[in-house]
């Protein structure tokens, strides 16, 4: 699927606390309590550099190294890690656990904040096994397809249980080499500037809702949406709904429409998908995507084929042919293959409709590509996200000409060394999997790297 790595909630700015959480018991984590946040230990004071400048400050704020450092603060930079959903806190975890002090900036106000403003349906499409960070499993109980909110239950004990240090309601809005050339200086709210050895940029693949500029638009006068405002079918109970865009999002919103009593659901489809069934007599996708990563495009793109044909019946006659495209070779430009939870089905019993991609709207009408005309209630754009990093780094010449960061992983920058980007791509493999890793690559290039002054753990 667009791995549901969803966009960071937005924009506010709340008073930030920090959380240092403390290590539950080494027995089996007990059965969560109805509501998603862990019971946290007393939070610390702000070390210096962390705390907001106070006003009389703002105009010439001091250099955040020249407050008195504490015991819990040694000498040397901490390693910033922006962002605090999966790819952030698994690279301070490991980080952490290779003796080196990580702070997790998050602008929300808990961690996981992106995944708690998902959909109310949504499963993720890997395994539990294949879909755990870095040093604690997800607990069997969650199933094989984890629901959305035993996510956000495993991403708030694994903050607990790892003991990170992170600070909520602090957005970083620019990142820029330090002026003495010892590492990277953080411009965050609050006036604060951080001073990182090196920072981990972890903001999320699906950080910005896209939503098109479609001609006429804003003359619609029916209901507009992007999916990142979708929560649950009822609202749309009994209404003519079009669902604009056929990723892992749009296909599952259509389908989770047509079983909570939508009067109709048409899906605008612009290109057909490969689609590929979750599992398959217990083999899960996700595990032959593992498989192939690393093998040549063309020669999966040729396997790809025949098992589409005997695992997906053809849909040409319900509007949504087989691609011409190799599986593979669409992976690599960005488009992740529609894994099916309903959509064969529905759209084979008419009970999703495939119509042509949107052109533009006018009034009460939307317009498909070849002139037809349709007058749903609510469109529903499922339409993607930006990552929405130029204003961070733009200006650091690491992005390329869609927006994503040159390098991931252990990597950085060739003219800007000790910036770290985890979760900017969409694996076949898996979009956890993938953070895991990473995370793991990151810490040791860090802590192997003897030229980068890091603060290290006080324990």
């Amino acid at each position: 699927m667009a791995d549901p790595t969803v966009p960071a909630t937005a924009g506010h700015d709340p008073a930030p606390h920090s959380a240092q959480h403390s290590a539950p018991p080494t027995e089996a984590p007990a059965e969560p309590k109805p509501e998603l946040a862990p019971k946290l230990a007393p939070k610390p004071e702000l070390t210096p550099e962390l705390a907001p400048k106070p006003e009389s400050e703002s105009e010439s704020p001091p250099e955040p190294d020249s407050a008195p450092r504490t015991s819990a603060q040694p000498p040397g930079h901490p390693v910033y890690v922006i962002g605090g959903g999966p790819g952030g806190l698994a690279a301070a975890y490991a980080l952490r656990a290779r003796g080196v002090r990580a702070v997790v900036l998050e602008r929300a106000d808990r961690v996981g904040a992106s995944w708690r403003a998902h959909y109310d349906r949504l499963h993720l499409h890997t395994t539990r096994r294949l879909s755990a960070l870095p040093g604690l499993p997800m607990p069997r109980r969650f199933g094989r397809w984890v629901s959305r909110d035993d996510v956000v239950r495993y991403l708030e004990k694994y903050a607990e249980h790892h003991e990170l240090e992170i600070v909520t309601g602090v957005e970083v809005s620019r990142v820029e080499p330090a002026p003495d050339g010892t590492g990277w200086l953080l411009r965050a709210t609050g006036g604060r500037e951080l001073t990182g050895a090196a920072v981990v940029v972890a903001t999320g693949y699906n950080h910005t809702p896209h939503l098109p500029d479609w001609p006429g638009r804003d003359t619609f006068t029916g209901s507009l949406l992007h999916a990142a405002e979708y929560r649950a079918p009822a609202p749309h109970s009994g209404h003519d709904i079009l669902v604009v865009g056929v990723g892992n999002t749009g296909a599952e919103i259509a389908v989770d429409l047509v079983e909570g009593g939508a009067a109709r659901v048409r899906l605008a489809v612009r290109t057909a998908p490969h689609i590929v069934r979750r599992s398959t007599a217990g083999w899960a996708a996700q595990y032959t995507g593992v498989l192939v990563r690393r093998l040549p495009v063309g020669l999966v793109d040729r396997l790809a084929r025949p098992l589409a044909r005997l695992s997906v019946p053809d849909l040409t006659a319900h509007g949504l042919p087989r691609p011409g495209t190799g599986l593979y070779s669409r992976v690599r430009e960005g488009a992740i293959p529609v894994q099916d939870v309903g959509l064969i089905d529905a759209v084979r019993k008419g009970r999703v409709e495939i119509v042509a991609a949107v052109d533009g709207f006018e009034g009460a009408d939307v317009l498909l590509t070849g002139g037809e005309r349709i007058s749903p209630d609510t469109v529903i754009a499922a339409t993607g996200y930006t990552r929405a990093l130029e204003g961070l780094i733009g200006h650091l010449d690491v992005l390329d000409d869609r927006g994503r960061p040159v390098t991931h992983g252990s990597r950085t920058p060739r003219d800007a060394p000790g910036l770290y980007f985890t979760g900017f791509t969409n694996p076949i493999s898996g979009n956890l999997r993938e953070l895991a890793l990473d995370a793991q690559k990151i810490a040791r290039s860090i802590a192997e790297n003897k030229t980068l002054r890091v603060s290290r753990v006080v324990r």
